[in-house]
């Protein structure tokens, strides 16, 4: 189903609400104000396989631009809003997308954002308008609530890194269906393994613009249901919306699980949550010891899927196989799982190895990047696809993940890549060598660590680590920059130029044998 459907047969149902102001949307103004959105799109010359991208913050009108891209047969890159005028501006210009929207709440780091990106024909931004934006509500008002002629299903195309550290959009096939006529694969898996259904209120705490939140709050207003959209995560705000809103379902990242644990018990405890029957977790693994918390808190309501943004592959694991199986990330629910060794040869049950998925066709590529989308390939076989991940399978077919995609550090559920970093902090004058990784942080699993090799005749100090972190913020989004900085008078680098990092990474995680030699 599609908000077209549920306009005619629910249209005053709240299919999203602010979780902190209760400004709500219903299904009616969905499907119209998506209508609207679809015609400017094709006035503009857009059609099917055709390009728009959304620069925003949490906002319950984000959905009206989900909804317009899907039914009119084009990919929707969603832009990470923490991201810099600089690194937003790369995305929108490399997804070749012809309208953007924004919102008024960005304006500055929208500031030269039009100027570097030469195919966009419009920009709108919610609230405001100026030379180089227009009004969005304006422009939608200037148009018909009414269905495109014909409406093809689009799709989204997300963002992940590529081999030069810029992020590479992932692509996907259009389905071959009119938008009436796609079920939606998520709405399926959610309604199969988790009973939702038009009946679902949906707390949905994460920026949506993430692949996991935009696909499960996406999926809900598919089936009918209604999403609680958060503007920002906040732990009893979390606990209050689900007691207030009757919340059924959630998505949560096991940082999110760390921090309401760390509450005080009496504000912890003072809601009712007796609604919530389904929470969802993944992005990161989440610790055997909080997770177990959580159970003895919310009861056997915690199911944890593991998979990446490609979509290459699926496990899932419900809570009564995790309570059996501490700490495993189920079984493959999409794709056939393999555990290959470096070669490529598929190892022995409980050996440790590369995680490769098999589908029935290539599940995706990188765009404008075969190299990358080639490394994502078992050398034999071009249907397995890896990301990086290794782990292994027990003798009844569960997955447990030993270490995460290669150097991706994940800090309170969010990828960050670390050759972004240090391809922006080694243009600095005073670097000659730089090593970006994740190293442990209490609360958020992991916080960016850079080790730079300093140029010849350059004192390493506090006040020169202080700046080196300065200038990282002025070219990376918060979020990517480092925390701290050690100095190494030379990185571990082979003649032929591959630095092991790996050698710098575990002295931090403690391991032992890891000196450099």
């Amino acid at each position: 189903m599609y908000p077209g459907h549920f306009s005619s047969t629910t249209p005053d149902k709240i299919a999203v609400v602010n979780s902190t102001t209760g400004v709500s949307m219903t299904y009616k103004t969905l499907d119209d104000r998506s209508n609207q959105l679809a015609q400017l799109f094709w006035a503009e010359g857009l059609r099917k396989g055709d390009h728009v991208a959304i620069f925003m913050e949490n906002d319950i009108r984000y959905f009206q631009v989900i909804w317009a891209a899907l039914r009119s047969g084009l990919y929707l890159t969603t832009v990470n809003r923490y991201l810099t005028a600089e690194e937003a501006a790369y995305i929108i210009d490399d997804s070749e997308s012809q309208v953007v929207i924004t919102s008024s709440q960005l304006k500055t780091q929208c500031d030269g954002v039009p100027a570097q990106c030469p195919r966009v024909k419009r920009w709108l931004m919610l609230d405001e308008a100026n030379d180089e934006f227009e009004n969005y509500d304006l422009a939608l008002d200037a148009l018909p609530a009414e269905k495109l002629e014909l409406e093809p299903s689009g799709a989204f195309m997300l963002y992940s890194s590529g081999t030069t550290g810029r992020p590479k959009g992932i692509i996907r096939p259009l389905p071959d269906v009119l938008i009436n006529e796609n079920s939606g694969g998520l709405s399926a898996m959610q309604r199969v393994l988790w009973g939702a259904d038009e009946n679902t209120v949906y707390l949905s705490s994460a920026p949506i613009y993430h692949a996991a939140p935009i696909s499960f709050s996406t999926a809900v207003t598919a089936l009918g249901g209604t999403v609680v959209m958060m503007p920002k995560y906040e732990e009893a705000g979390a606990l209050k919306a689900i007691q207030d809103y009757q919340i059924t379902h959630s998505q949560w990242v096991p940082t999110m699980f760390s921090r309401m644990l760390k509450m005080d018990p009496e504000v912890r405890n003072q809601f009712d949550l007796s609604s919530h029957k389904v929470a969802v977790h993944s992005a990161a693994p989440c610790p055997l010891g909080v997770k177990q918390k959580m159970f003895d808190w919310w009861g056997p309501i915690i199911y944890e899927y593991y998979g990446g943004t490609e979509l290459n592959g699926l496990t899932h694991v419900t809570p009564e196989e995790w309570l059996t199986k501490p700490g495993t990330v189920g079984k493959p629910i999409l794709g056939i799982l393999h555990i290959c060794d470096d070669e490529g040869t598929e190892v022995a049950t409980g050996e440790t190895g590369l995680v490769y998925f098999e589908m029935p066709k290539q599940p995706f590529q990188y765009l404008k990047d075969d190299a990358k989308t080639k490394s994502a390939q078992h050398p034999k076989h071009s249907k397995w696809t890896a990301l990086g991940d290794v782990g292994h399978v027990d003798e009844d077919g569960y997955l447990f993940l030993s270490d995460r995609a290669t150097f991706m550090i994940i800090s309170g559920g969010v990828n960050i890549y670390p050759q972004e970093i240090e391809d922006a902090m080694i243009l600095n004058p005073k670097i000659a060598d730089v090593a970006v990784f994740g190293v442990p942080n209490e609360d958020m699993g992991e916080e960016v660590k850079a080790v730079v090799q300093l140029v010849e005749g350059v004192a390493a100090n506090d006040d020169l680590a202080n700046e080196l972190m300065a200038y990282a913020k002025d070219h990376l989004a918060r979020y990517k920059c480092p925390r701290s900085i050690d100095f190494e008078a030379e990185l571990p680098r082979l003649p032929t130029g591959k630095l092991y990092k790996r050698l710098l990474k575990d002295r931090y995680w403690g391991k032992e044998g890891s000196k450099i030699v």
